[in-house]
């Protein structure tokens, strides 16, 4: 019997040895396989998460009367981005302050109202903004100028209309020229209220 359990062992010992180890690419690319695996879950997961968002934003719309925006440009840098996506709640009253969509030549644009109907704007050589004689501190302005502007300062703002502004204002097209001018009310869309992309920047603006 010794000797048959001794012949057994032996033979195992040879079939062990045969067993060919993984070689270090073949272990690289079983990591590569696995992580890409997850990579793609994670993908798949955002993309989801993303078609259940814009689900519930469709039900938001036809609920409370919304109007669902995807930022394009850099006039109102840096409160608003390119790709962002944002909400605006329809409206035809605004305060100065407020982030205001509306339409022109057929696309939407965004701008920050400063003056409303009847109110007196100027804006000095160094970008500086008063509204009737009180001049505004404005945080949220990136790179101040009076230009583009081809209008005389002050400036009263029409009945019925909107004096706006970007953020960005050397770079914004705006109330301050004459091919945009102030928004009537029939160009309104609302108010600008909340960000839902990047989810990173969720939230109430």
């Amino acid at each position: 019997m010794a000797e048959i359990v001794n012949e057994t062992k032996t033979e195992e010992t040879v079939e062990s040895s045969q067993v060919e180890r993984p070689s270090i690419d073949a272990l690289k690319k079983e990591l590569k396989r696995e992580n890409n695996k997850k990579e793609y879950k994670r993908v798949l997961r955002n993309t989801v998460f993303v078609v259940v968002v814009v689900a519930a934003l469709a039900v938001l719309v036809s609920s409370f009367f919304v109007t669902v925006l995807k930022v394009t440009g850099d006039s109102m840098t840096p409160t608003m981005n390119t790709g962002e996506i944002v909400i605006a709640q329809n409206s035809s009253t605004f305060e100065p302050g407020d982030l205001l969509a509306f339409y022109y030549n057929n696309k939407v644009l965004v701008k920050r109202v400063i003056g409303s109907p009847g109110d007196w704007i100027n804006i000095d050589d160094e970008g500086n903004v008063s509204v009737n004689g009180v001049a505004l501190d404005e945080p949220y302005v990136s790179e101040k100028s009076l230009d583009p502007t081809d209008i005389e300062f002050p400036y009263q703002v029409p009945e019925n209309r909107f004096f706006v502004l970007g953020d960005h204002r050397s770079a914004s097209i705006d109330s301050r020229s004459s091919v945009v001018g102030c928004v009537t009310k029939e160009q309104l869309i609302g108010k600008i209220f909340f960000r839902v992309y990047p989810f990173e920047v969720f939230g109430g603006m």
